[in-house]
């Protein structure tokens, strides 16, 4: 195990031990959960999106001058790339929200992934070999802050928890392309500047996440930088019919009834 890996281990496992046994959310009343979880239909719709994406994925490898990024301009030429949101998007984390204590705290979140071989989104790996194959350059853009954690010099000790999730899945992947929230000074949680910065290199050619925040910039309650006004459900709507024409057709968006953006939004 690596050193870095270690401290993060060692750091989990000493929250762990001072934390009471973990309590499943009451089942009879979160129906969101209990869909993820049990129901034939979700699986169904997430292997759905993944396998409609992969019809359109020649089309939109052979299109130059097609991005999937609005505003992204001269593209023609450069290698195309997806990005991924992860969690709920590339990896389940249903078992996690089923015996997490509330409330959520992140490094509830680390500790579970460190001490659990993650899943896949049904649907996921064999997009994502398909993709590859087809010479693709695959990004993940995550929510999961870098922080300082005790008994950790690393100043993102959670991207390498990150990274392991996702090779867990079956897909492997490295530190250049996993970008968590906070990893440089102007990362925010508004992924659109994460997006921006990979479209400098590459032409975005599809975008998959479970939040309309993995897709549209400014859409959040509780903006952060450089959005500066608070989204509400009506702003939120209009945004998803300003870019209706990207739904199914670049954008690809998978279902999440358990936690998101969505749930402030007033």
């Amino acid at each position: 195990m690596p050193c870095r890996f270690l401290s993060v281990f060692v750091f989990v496992l000493m929250f762990a031990s001072c934390t009471t046994t973990p309590v499943a959310h009451a089942p009879d009343r979160d129906l969101g959960l209990l869909w993820v979880k049990h129901a034939a239909e979700y699986e169904a719709v997430t292997r759905q999106v993944y396998q409609a994406a992969r019809l359109a994925l020649p089309r939109l490898i052979e299109d130059q001058f097609w991005t999937a990024l609005p505003g992204q301009e001269d593209a023609e030429g450069l290698r195309p790339a997806i990005i991924f949101d992860m969690d709920e998007t590339v990896v389940s984390g249903i078992d996690f929200q089923l015996t997490h204590e509330r409330p959520f705290e992140n490094w509830k979140h680390e500790a579970w992934s460190m001490a659990n071989t993650a899943s896949a989104v049904p649907g996921f790996v064999r997009f994502a070999v398909a993709a590859r194959d087809a010479g693709v350059e695959l990004f993940f853009v995550t929510n999961r802050p870098c922080e300082p954690i005790v008994g950790s010099n690393d100043p993102c000790p959670q991207q390498i928890i990150a990274m392991t999730d996702i090779v867990e899945t079956g897909i492997e992947t490295d530190a250049d392309h996993v970008m968590l929230a906070f990893e440089q000074s102007d990362w925010t949680k508004e992924k659109a500047v994460r997006r921006q910065h990979i479209a400098r290199t590459h032409r975005v050619i599809m975008l998959f996440g479970d939040d309309l925040s993995d897709f549209i910039p400014c859409v959040r309650a509780k903006p952060a930088a450089p959005c500066t006004e608070a989204a509400t459900a009506d702003s939120r709507r209009r945004a998803v019919e300003q870019f209706s024409d990207y739904w199914g057709n670049g954008w690809y968006v998978l279902p999440n009834p358990m936690h998101g953006s969505w749930t402030s939004a007033r």
